[in-house]
């Protein structure tokens, strides 16, 4: 039987949504971190999409936001001309880093230890969170500016792009190892660690690339500009947005189209599985942020897979639902929270 998707539609942000991150799992579950235009990052439970903070402080767009793997800390990377980082457990502000111009991209090494940035003025900076105070390093040698910078190979090296260029970098001697060139402007770039691998995405093609040495693995054209796309953790599929306001699920080895599905009413800028590869979240120019289950029907997070009658001829659907214990609590949060995160009754695209 035919499972109709149902996503879960988070509202809170007032502009467009342009970066995701998840943390790692944790002991207290998986957490959510967007970027939004308004300049409010915001922190969500990963599976429910359950608000649980906002980050306040930046004076302008944020383009860029992470989650370090335990979900300890937050850097954000905005148009003020600075990155931040903060606790993310009391939500206060730990350092303000300035730079020369727009940030747009951010990245803890898995220690925590250090903070990678880069942005407008084509530098990336080795920030020693440890030492605010010092001066960071720099690199230098992309001729645009930077979008996305990323710690690969256990923090060895560094991966970034800009304008039509993936560079790699190596973190001891500072200095390039290997660039691709593309002939139309990279839209997005995710580092897989498991099997060092790259995915990026420029024009409709979304291409797989060795992060170790930038080689080629395969790539697939989609029908619509593509903005992001994001691999499954066990790599069984891909899924990818962009211009036409749809989502794209591929099966990774065969490249058959599995699903497509309008969700959001603008583009779509930014999709990210979650780290258990149950879900995967879009956020989109429409100031939205939704949640999406990687197996249609499977009873996990708010869904609950209720069939209908059998003689009522509908389509299944997953049932959005609370635990018994919640259900009068619910109705005292929605009416304390008017920024409600859900709305009332969640939209169902087929």
């Amino acid at each position: 039987m035919a499972m109709r998707q149902t996503p879960l539609t988070c509202s809170g942000h007032t502009r467009p949504v342009v970066d995701l991150a998840f943390s790692g799992i944790t002991p207290y579950g998986y957490f959510l971190i967007s970027a939004c235009k308004d300049g409010k990052p915001m922190l969500r439970q990963g599976d429910t999409g359950d608000w649980i903070g906002t980050f306040l402080g930046h004076k302008g767009a944020v383009w860029g936001a992470t989650l370090n793997k335990d979900a300890t800390k937050a850097a954000t990377a905005a148009a003020d001309f600075t990155a931040k980082v903060w606790d993310a457990v009391s939500g206060d502000e730990l350092m303000t880093l300035a730079h020369k111009h727009i940030v747009k991209s951010v990245d803890f090494t898995q220690d925590s230890n250090y903070l990678l940035t880069g942005g407008q003025d084509k530098l990336l900076r080795i920030y020693d969170l440890n030492k605010p105070e010092a001066e960071p390093k720099e690199i230098s040698g992309h001729t645009s500016g930077i979008k996305k910078a990323l710690w690969c190979s256990e923090d060895q090296q560094i991966l970034s792009a800009d304008d039509k260029t993936v560079r790699l970098w190596d973190h001891a001697t500072m200095t390039e190892v290997k660039s691709l060139n593309f002939n139309m402007s990279v839209s997005s770039m995710e580092y897989i660690p498991e099997g060092e691998m790259l995915v990026i995405t420029y024009g409709r093609s979304i291409a797989f690339h060795s992060a170790v040495s930038l080689d080629p693995i395969k790539s697939f054209e989609a029908p619509a500009t593509i903005n992001s796309a994001s691999l499954h953790p066990e790599k069984e599929f891909l899924v990818a947005g962009g211009e036409d306001f749809k989502l794209y699920k591929y099966d990774y080895n065969s490249g058959e189209e599995l699903e497509s599905y309008k969700g959001h009413f603008g583009p779509i800028h930014c999709v990210r599985f979650s780290p258990d590869g149950e879900l995967y979240a879009s956020g989109s120019e429409d100031g939205t942020l939704r949640l999406w289950q990687t197996v249609v029907g499977k009873t996990y997070g708010l869904w609950k897979c209720v069939l209908p009658e059998e003689d009522s001829g509908e389509l299944a659907k997953p049932k959005i639902s609370f635990p018994e214990t919640a259900e009068e609590e619910l109705e005292e949060i929605a009416s304390e929270n008017s920024d409600s995160i859900y709305s009332s009754t969640p939209e169902v695209k087929a």
